[in-house]
């Protein structure tokens, strides 16, 4: 089946990244690249996506964008916010991990990502090791920013995950990351890796994608063409 149909298919059907999914507009600035960060620390249990989410929407919305305003608010607030997001078992102990990472980025990197970054020294793997100092985060949040930030962090690509390259393969795409990079236009793999992710999380079967892109439901747009298309137009969730 033409790769362009499939790869169409699933940017169409899910691909939205969970930074767009909750209100960062990201950027290489560091307000939201510390609000990818609080995003990745939410992401980093077991609980779902949406809920995860939820929760970012609603300390955004309380105010705590920044670590500065994160490491000012009070505990007790912080599992408020928490809270209004239905963002159980983990409350607590969430709002103490945010706190602390918040102090941890402010006392090592001024709370700017960037000053991180730079110490990694455009090597992806220093960035994942560094990420991990933060608490809570740990291979697999490390892999969730990593994910997300390829958008502005260009060292960082191509990144897809273990889990992203398995459904790749189930769906008849490459299964490296670099073959995969040549399916989009580098501003996309972000979105590409985004939509793997949720296929698997949606408990999508590839094959229902597959079918979708066989009979032409999907986006009959080639995949790069479409891909573009989609860069260039408003964002709808920021």
């Amino acid at each position: 089946m033409d790769r362009d149909r499939i790869v169409a298919a699933l940017l169409e059907r899910y691909g939205r990244t969970y930074a767009e999914e909750a209100g960062i507009a990201l950027r290489d600035t560091p307000a939201p690249l510390y609000q990818l960060l609080v995003l990745t620390v939410l992401c980093s249990v077991r609980i779902g996506a949406a809920t995860a989410v939820a929760a970012a929407r609603e300390l955004f919305a309380a105010g705590l964008r920044t670590p500065r305003a994160m490491a000012a608010a009070s505990w007790q607030s912080r599992v408020d916010a928490l809270g209004r997001a239905h963002y159980v078992r983990y409350d607590e102990s969430t709002a103490t991990a945010l706190g602390r990472g918040a102090d941890l980025l402010l006392d090592r990197w001024h709370g700017d990502l960037r000053r991180l970054r730079t110490e990694a020294g455009g090597k992806s793997g220093k960035v994942e090791e560094l990420l991990r100092e933060f608490p809570r985060i740990g291979p697999v949040g490390a892999g969730i920013f990593c994910r997300e930030a390829q958008a502005v962090w260009p060292e960082l690509r191509p990144f897809f995950d273990g889990r992203a390259r398995a459904v790749a393969a189930d769906l008849g795409l490459p299964r490296t990351a670099a073959r995969l990079a040549e399916l989009v236009p580098p501003e996309d793999l972000g979105r590409l890796a985004a939509a793997l992710t949720r296929l698997t999380l949606a408990h999508g079967e590839p094959s229902e994608l597959l079918s979708a892109a066989s009979d032409g439901t999907g986006d009959e747009q080639p995949a790069r063409t479409r891909a573009t298309q989609a860069a260039r137009a408003p964002s709808g969730g920021s």
